[in-house]
């Protein structure tokens, strides 16, 4: 016989199904072609899954998720690179689920260089692959003696089949799992342009001197535009000129039986045609220079951004100059490696990071190169030393000369990504380190600006009705109830001051940058549930989701009651709210006894006189237990060691929202020299965000006690 849900062999009991899985689709075309309009964005598709076993990491046994039972979050899925949260490649506008397929569509919506990487290799045929987060897994282990049914097909123990899980985040990434599956990205504007390329347009390029197998996509932009300007320019001047009429007077005031006259302008005009003309002449001169300047190609980065942002010839050949300069002796010095990718290899050893973490993000090759080259560890004053030697200072003492070092090192393009990305690293690890049970339980939304921004609830008036026979569909009507939310900015700044260069500290680029990320978890944290416990008006008799007295402590009787006060509520037009509860939330005192009663089938719980119970625990399973110790902090107003809450899952309906400015979920880090009153490195780092309560339909309190 199949054994029923999360009961494992004995040899797995212990360890238990993992929270959440990640599962690879295999290695697909991808392809890069442009979306139809100037404004729009690069787009992908997905066989994210086919429905069949697969390998997944923690899980002792191939692994088959029912996708019947897959749970498809209503909002948008981020798409990030190898998962990590600082890589937004972009996000999903479509995932359909069929009997034996997942498929997901989405846009290229990320500005960093993990979006740019993503499409460019595309271009150049990798093969990238999908890997799909799933979280409150639901899972059947099925015995070697046994078969179990799933998609439409038939499997043999031993395996998992995951009978419910919901999606959450999508990655691109280079291992794949499931060999039936494909990715495919939509294609960047300039692929196949050689093709799509209007022939009159291509034989004016030939025309001015101009390749176009070899333009960048600024400049064929740039172009076709002033082509374009030609074009009509000529047509312009080929009509004859309409003959000019006396402008009518327009009177201010009485009433007008016919429309109000064309008001002819008066003066004298440029014509728009010689104006057009010129303007394109004077852009193309620019154009020719900076191709000159740039030497047709042997700096065409440079010539691509010049051409694409405008920039005037002067400007153009300081760039130039700069990329010429000679770099410093510690880029190759023999066997020596020290470029910007080992340096921070180098530095996330030296704090902590290794192993599998360090070789996902960097690669092996620099891990290895990083560890020969600085096999002891690198500290501040050489980390600075070698950022220096690759702007070009030739000093060799950081001790003798400490402020030409940071200026050298400044002037560099290296040290201030490599401070970045290793601060930035270890702010996040210590945002993690916090409790994260907010996300359980909260609506996560981005927003644009710090702007106060206003939801509404929908109402019974967006149910359906008949359509007549005119076929006329009604409007819904949204209700008058509101929820407000705003971005605020919380912040700190430390500095890498001169006596922790002096005294070679790397501490302070790897510790406190955790510690400022820590400072970011706690502070939301503190904001969050500060918000979700000031619920006296929120949660109340009145509201109809609120119960209290010594019935309400947690219990089978007790979560029975609290299910049934949940599932009566109704919304403003007294319709049913018709939504399940998914989340226990528990404070730090409760947890056992709510873990007990979602994984133990059978309980002894007693009478007042001492009668024992029934057994059976119907409640086993039904929801996710959520901890927080924010919950009983004595700091926070409203705390409670006893009260408890069962929750919707906030994708369905949510009792308070989170909102982060640009959808920027974690801390961030920025560094600069410091001002002049202060000797050392200057770093801060700030968290936009926003917590508000919403729908209090969406839950439930029980206080626990009389």
């Amino acid at each position: 016989m199949r054994s029923k849900i999360d009961n494992h062999p004995a040899s797995l009991q212990a360890a238990g199904t993992p929270a959440e899985m990640e599962f690879l689709t295999s290695p697909g075309d991808v392809e890069i072609a442009a979306a139809a309009g100037e404004d729009k964005l690069p787009t992908f598709k997905m066989l994210a899954y086919t429905g069949g076993l697969m390998q997944i990491r923690y899980w002792a046994y191939p692994v088959v998720v029912e996708l019947t039972g897959l749970k498809i979050p209503k909002r948008s899925s981020p798409i990030l690179k190898d998962h990590d949260p600082n890589k937004v490649v972009g996000h999903t506008t479509e995932i359909e689920v069929e009997a034996t397929k997942l498929r997901v569509s989405g846009v290229v919506s990320g500005t960093c260089d993990a979006a740019t990487e993503v499409v460019g290799t595309s271009k150049n045929g990798f093969p990238w692959q999908a890997s799909i987060g799933a979280r409150d897994i639901k899972a059947e282990f099925v015995d070697s003696d046994q078969k179990a049914d799933a998609n439409g097909q038939t499997f043999k123990g031993p395996v998992y089949i995951v009978r419910k899980a919901t999606l959450g985040e999508i990655s691109f990434v280079a291992i794949g799992a499931d060999d039936k599956t494909s990715a495919k990205v939509s294609a960047s504007a300039d692929e196949n342009k050689e093709n799509d390329m209007d022939p009159k347009f291509k034989k004016w390029l030939e025309a001015k001197e101009f390749d176009p197998e070899k333009l960048k996509a600024g400049q064929e932009k740039f172009l076709k535009a002033a082509y374009d300007a030609e074009i009509a320019a000529a047509a312009a001047a080929e009509k004859p000129e309409p003959e000019k009429k006396p402008a009518k007077k327009v009177e201010a005031s009485g009433d007008q039986t016919d429309p109000p006259a064309k008001v002819e302008a008066t003066g004298d005009q440029t014509d728009p045609v010689a104006q057009t003309r010129a303007n394109t002449a004077a852009e193309l001169k620019r154009i020719a220079a900076i191709s000159k300047i740039c030497a047709t190609g042997k700096h065409a980065d440079i010539e691509a951004k010049a051409v694409e942002e405008g920039w005037d010839v002067n400007k153009c050949e300081l760039e130039v100059l700069r990329a010429s300069r000679p770099t410093g002796p510690a880029i190759h010095d023999g066997d020596r490696e020290s470029g910007p990718q080992v340096l921070e290899a180098a530095v996330l050893m030296s704090g902590g990071i290794r192993g599998d973490e360090l070789l996902k993000t960097h690669g092996e090759q620099v891990v290895e190169a990083a560890d020969k080259t600085f096999r002891h560890g690198i500290g501040l004053q050489q980390l600075l030393l070698e950022a220096a030697w690759a702007g070009g200072y030739t000093g060799r003492s950081f001790q003798q000369d400490h402020e030409g070092v940071l200026q050298a090192a400044f002037s560099s393009i290296s040290l201030p990504g490599i401070l970045s990305n290793v601060a930035n690293k270890f702010l996040l690890d210590g945002f993690m380190s916090v409790e994260q049970a907010w996300r359980e339980i909260a609506s996560i939304r981005p927003v644009k600006d710090f702007k106060t921004i206003t939801s509404y609830r929908m109402t019974s008036g967006m149910e359906y009705e008949e359509v007549g026979p005119d076929g006329e569909l009604k409007h819904g009507t949204v209700g008058e109830e509101s929820f407000t939310n705003q971005a605020k900015t919380y912040g700190k700044m430390f500095v890498i001051t001169r006596q922790d260069q002096i005294n070679d500290d790397l501490g302070a680029i790897t510790v406190m940058p955790k510690r400022i990320g820590r400072g970011g978890a706690l502070k939301f944290n503190k904001v969050f549930w500060t918000a979700f416990m000031d619920n006296a008006a929120f949660f109340k008799t009145a509201n109809k989701n609120y119960a209290s007295g010594s019935t309400t402590a947690l219990s089978i009787d007790a979560l029975t009651a609290a299910i049934l006060l949940f599932l009566e509520q109704v919304d403003a037009d007294g319709h049913p709210v018709a939504v399940t509860p998914r989340k226990l939330l528990v404070p730090a005192a409760l947890d056992v006894t709510g873990t007990r009663l979602m994984s133990s089938l059978k309980v002894n719980e007693t009478t007042t006189a001492n009668k024992a119970k029934p057994s059976d625990n119907p409640h086993a399973g039904k929801f996710d237990v959520v901890m927080s110790r924010y919950l009983s902090d004595a700091n926070i107003s409203g705390n409670s060691a006893k009260a408890w809450h069962l929750l919707a899952d906030p994708a369905d309906l949510a009792v308070i929202e989170a909102v982060f400015l640009n959808g920027q979920q974690e801390p961030t880090v920025e560094q600069a020299l410091a001002n002049f009153n202060t000797l050392g490195i200057q770093l801060r780092g700030y968290f936009d965000f926003g917590v508000a309560k919403q729908e209090h339909r969406a839950g439930v309190k029980m206080k626990g006690e009389a």
